[in-house]
């Protein structure tokens, strides 16, 4: 029997973060129901990739879970939502604050209506300060929390093309939601889980913001060297792209023979990681003349050889290719009704040995299970067949 089997999981999420917390909780075997807009929620197609118009992104965040249609604005798609929340155990809304008072989404009002609720939110800023109703996406929060000014050049803040806030939050989300119903096992009451991007975005840039208070260094960024250990780059071979990083003196060491610069071991810019990491262009500009000569092939095994962590820098369809991943069941190829042939999917974020994750069925149409779920909810087929003339459902 799956993790969470026999608990039900409304999805009221769009985009990335509330969204992939419901898929995580759907992995371990939750009934998810995503409620969605009658004419589909625009997070359905981006980026469109099924010939029925739904994208990449909807694809892998709504695995396993049901859809149902609804008109949150009626008073029968209300009804409905407070039906389905007498029965659930959890609900996920990454809204912000003032929507979800308007939906009766908040937790008083959830909670009042069922006290073993828990309740997950997501919003840009989190609650308690001047922004709390401003909304927000991932890159605000790279933004926001230093990184993005750190991951560019002097002249050009980068935001790092990955939605890494976004899953971030999602999975901290997830966390806190089973955390939620263990402690409910206890208490027999349901509680409050709230998250936000920019709390997300300041904790894994923590380091660099400690850093600064304490020792005030002021840096400056400087591409993909690194601050606090050399090399770390990305160096250009004769075919392509490496990144390679060493940290630790043993590491730093092997590095020296590899490149056939002993000397550096003995030289005092050198003697700790901090300093490498001060003096990091000279070691870059050492290592780049070396993978100049070869190709990326043979930078990456003398790497691997000398124990120095390094991997190829990947298009996406290099990613798509590699044997690696390929062998590690990393992508595996799943269905979609609305798509020709198949798409690669990423798994769970860890495997259990025993109760693992499993991917059940792919994303839902848009309403494929409405008449299900309002069946369960105790509606005859005549009473769906009006809501839906009604164009509730």
């Amino acid at each position: 029997m799956a993790l969470l089997t026999g608990i039900k999981v409304l999805d009221f999420g769009r985009f990335i973060a509330g969204p992939y917390c419901a898929a995580l909780l759907a992995d371990h075997g939750a009934d998810v129901i995503r409620i969605e807009r009658i004419e589909g929620g625009e997070d359905r197609y981006v980026p469109p990739v099924a010939d029925t118009g739904e994208g990449g992104l909807y694809l892998q965040v709504n695995r396993n879970k049901r859809c149902l249609t609804l008109d949150l604005a009626s008073d029968a798609g209300r009804d409905i939502v407070r039906r389905l929340i007498k029965s659930a155990d959890v609900v996920v809304a990454n809204l912000p604050p003032a929507t979800l008072r308007q939906l009766g989404l908040d937790y008083a009002t959830v909670s009042a209506l069922n006290p073993r609720i828990v309740l997950a939110t997501v919003s840009a800023f989190g609650p308690g300060g001047p922004y709390s109703q401003r909304p927000g996406f991932d890159a605000v929060g790279q933004a926001m929390s230093g990184a993005m000014y750190m991951s560019g050049l002097p002249d050009a803040p980068m935001r790092a093309a990955a939605t890494y806030v976004d899953f971030s939050t999602a999975q901290a989300c997830a966390m806190g939601v089973l955390a939620a119903l263990w402690a409910r096992e206890k208490s027999g009451v349901g509680q409050l889980v709230e998250g936000s991007l920019l709390r997300t975005a300041l904790i894994l840039n923590n380091p660099v913001l400690i850093e600064q208070a304490v020792r005030a260094p002021n840096r400056v960024p400087q591409g993909n060297r690194g601050y606090a250990s050399a090399p770390g780059d990305v160096f250009k071979t004769r075919t392509g792209w490496v990144m390679a990083q060493a940290i630790g003196q043993a590491m730093f060491e092997r590095w020296c023979d590899l490149v056939g610069a002993p000397e550096l071991k003995l030289d005092p810019r050198f003697a700790t990681d901090a300093l490498r990491g001060d003096n990091s262009l000279e070691v870059s500009r050492l290592m780049s003349t070396w993978c100049g000569t070869r190709t990326r092939d043979e930078v990456l095994g003398a790497l691997a050889k000398a124990k120095i962590p390094a991997g190829p820098v990947y298009t996406p369809q290099e990613a798509l290719d590699d044997p690696h991943i390929a062998a590690s069941g990393l992508l595996a190829q799943r269905e979609f009704a609305g798509l020709k042939g198949t798409f690669p999917m990423a798994p769970h974020p860890v495997d259990m040995s025993g109760t693992p994750a499993q991917y059940r069925h792919a994303a839902p149409t848009l309403g494929q299970h409405t008449d299900e779920v309002l069946m369960e909810l105790g509606y005859a087929a005549d009473a769906i067949a009006a809501l839906r003339e009604r164009g509730v459902v």
